[in-house]
């Protein structure tokens, strides 16, 4: 049986399955990344709950497997070498499950390197501009009498739902034919941002048909689905 003891945070949130891969997240955006990863690669895991709004991901018990205090972070009781492996940023986890399985992830060296460039675009700019959306449009930013910073992001967005809007003309999923870990690290944001959100009409999300279109194909997937209820709320 694997020993997680090393790592302080499976004494606040202990393991019932140490032989499981052990999740700490929040159905997030970014949280459901991993989750929907999980659900679609059926590797057996143990979800622990995070309230970040309690502060939580500050503890020191989280913080000693992941120093930014962010949601998910992960250990693999089966990590390369056999022994426990700690993992924080849902892109990098994502990569790494991909590679643990061989799923969701093309063999081709080039058409790797093409997916992998995708992750990198939701973490970089969709990430980062929807959920400043989030802020200014949903949270307190609502609030703030100046609206030029909600509109700049509203500009953004659009801009950015355009790239993906043209990158699935013709295609069901970013790399066309195969599903792979650059739909599973966007579908969340791009779900969330209309729903939890609120923005679908601030972003004229429906004049996007490519990604409209993409996002329930998405959400038809009974592990998306799964995935996105991950953790269950306490």
């Amino acid at each position: 049986m694997p020993d997680l003891s090393s790592f302080p945070i499976s004494r606040r949130w202990p393991a019932q399955h140490p032989d499981r891969i052990q999740l700490y997240s929040l159905a997030t955006p970014n949280g459901v990344k991993v989750s929907i990863m999980l659900e679609e690669t059926g590797l057996p895991y143990e979800a622990h709950r995070v309230d970040i709004s309690q502060g939580e991901s500050h503890l020191p018990e989280f913080l000693a497997l992941n120093p930014n205090g962010k949601i998910p972070a992960l250990i693999d009781p089966q990590g390369p070498d056999g022994r426990p492996l700690g993992l924080f940023e849902s892109g990098a986890i994502l990569l790494y499950l991909a590679d643990k399985t061989g799923l969701f992830m093309p063999t081709d060296p080039a058409l790797r390197w093409e997916t992998i460039q995708w992750v990198f675009f939701q973490m970089a700019s969709i990430g980062p501009m929807f959920g400043q959306i989030g802020f200014f449009y949903k949270f307190a930013g609502r609030e703030y009498e100046d609206k030029r910073p909600l509109q700049r992001y509203v500009n953004e967005s659009k801009r950015l739902l355009g790239v993906l809007d043209a990158r699935l003309d013709g295609r069901d999923w970013i790399m066309g034919d195969e599903y792979t870990v650059a739909d599973i690290a966007t579908l969340g944001w791009v779900n969330c941002l209309i729903t939890f959100y609120g923005a679908r009409e601030q972003v004229d999300f429906d004049s996007f048909g490519h990604v409209v279109a993409w996002l329930e194909r998405g959400l038809a997937r009974p592990a998306v689905q799964r995935g996105l209820a991950v953790p269950k709320a306490g």
